[in-house]
């Protein structure tokens, strides 16, 4: 363990990781602290190393225990690893999926830090770690949702990025009449019709709306809810999505955007690098955000991956400086550039890479995300209702007629788990 963070501590140096930021007390920082990560692929586990490496760098008197566990095994490990025994930091993710470690008393209550202003810089992203007022963890990246485009299209066809479902909606009829689709999408794994759900239903109802059906306070078979897919029909009726989009991954349906035959893409902006790699250029693509339909605080999906103190945690005084390290506004910049996770940093203080698609994600998500930050619909739910209701989500995009029967079997499901 010590040789791993020796060695990372050089490439720390080397890239700059280092930091002068002030942390209460550095200096009388000692004893030990053990994180648990569940970034192992190579470059989230470098930029894990160098996290500790870097912290390790500021507080020479800590002994630092870095382990680094596969991320798929860590979904099934952290229940026991929060148990007896727990680490001092640990990696997770925010909104509902750390719910079930607040209800069991399994994540430590950090509010007074965000309350004293320990980490500043956080404000757009700290909804997304409170729970009945309180926080439990601090966001470290996170990326942004929204409409990628073929720019040149819109360009062939006259067309401009709107700013209104109506506009949208416009837009969409001359893409049809031209003989593309509006949308690529493939549901074949049912989360991407989760997206275009969130995004009706915070641009119809608002985020609040939004998060309080994520819930289980709303029946789906609440006016609101029915008023959301009905602003979602209107695009289907029109033939605004690729036929046959069930048969597809969201690779799969990238060709369609690719080769022309549909010209925009509801996705996160990890589908630049595809885009980039199946022969697009930048000035081939562009991104706006999903325009409004109603007078409502705009909301965003931005899915957050964040750090947690176990409640169990023996070193929490240095549990809290490590926090506070991961979230200041230079190593957030630095962790998230292009050659590390190559994702957007949350704290509003920090800097993105000269990339077009971070900057207009970073300025969007720190001033015009006014609603709120959702997780996405698989992380906002809970599981056995996220399941459930992909499932109705895709299956209303293929048989809207059906609508009656999917709201119907979503609110029994809610029931049955809420009340």
């Amino acid at each position: 363990m010590h040789s791993i963070l020796k060695r990372s501590l050089a490439a720390v140096v080397a890239a700059g990781f280092s930091t002068s930021f002030a942390v209460a007390d550095e200096s009388q920082l000692s004893g030990e602290l053990k994180i648990t990560s569940d970034m192992s692929n190579p470059a989230p586990r470098a930029v894990m190393e160098s996290l500790a490496a870097g912290f390790g760098e500021l507080h020479p008197d800590v002994d630092i225990e870095l382990t680094i566990v596969d991320r798929e095994a860590w979904k099934t490990q952290i229940r026991n690893a929060l148990g007896a025994n727990p680490p001092d930091v640990v990696n997770w993710y925010a909104a509902n999926r750390m719910g079930p470690y607040v209800s069991a008393g399994l994540f430590e209550d950090i509010s007074d830090m965000y309350a004293n202003g320990d980490l500043p810089g956080l404000e757009s992203v700290k909804g997304a770690l409170t729970i009945d007022g309180k926080q439990y963890g601090v966001p470290y990246t996170y990326y942004q949702w929204g409409m990628y485009y073929r720019e040149d299209i819109f360009k062939e066809l006259g067309l401009t990025e709107p700013e209104t479902f109506e506009q949208e909606l416009a837009n969409c009829e001359k893409i049809v009449a031209s003989g593309r689709a509006c949308y690529a999408i493939g549901t074949k794994f049912l989360w991407t019709a989760g997206g275009w759900f969130d995004y009706l239903n915070m641009r119809t109802n608002g985020f609040d709306f939004h998060m309080e059906l994520a819930r289980g306070e709303v029946p789906w078979t609440d006016p609101r809810v029915r008023e959301t897919f009905a602003n979602w029909r209107k695009i289907i009726d029109m033939g605004g999505y690729v036929a046959d989009h069930q048969s597809y991954s969201w690779q799969e349906a990238l060709n369609f955007m690719i080769e022309g035959d549909a010209v925009a893409y509801l996705m996160g902006n990890f589908a630049v690098a595809a885009m980039r790699e199946g022969g697009l250029d930048d000035s081939q693509i562009d991104f706006y955000q999903f325009p409004k339909i109603a007078d409502v605080p705009q909301g965003e999906d931005a899915p957050t991956d964040t750090f947690h103190i176990p409640s169990g945690a023996k070193n929490k005084e240095n549990a809290r400086a490590f926090l506070q390290y991961v979230t200041s506004a230079d190593v957030q910049t630095k962790i998230n550039a292009g050659d590390a996770l190559g994702q957007l940093p949350i704290n509003s203080e920090s800097s993105v890479d000269k990339d077009e698609f971070l900057e207009q994600g970073f300025e969007m998500l720190n001033t015009s995300a006014k609603g709120g930050v959702a997780q996405f619909f698989d992380r906002d739910f809970s599981a056995e209702m996220a399941s459930v209701g992909m499932e109705g989500l895709q299956e209303f995009m293929v048989v809207p007629d059906n609508l009656d029967d999917i709201l119907e079997r979503l609110e029994e499901t809610r029931q049955r788990i809420y009340e």
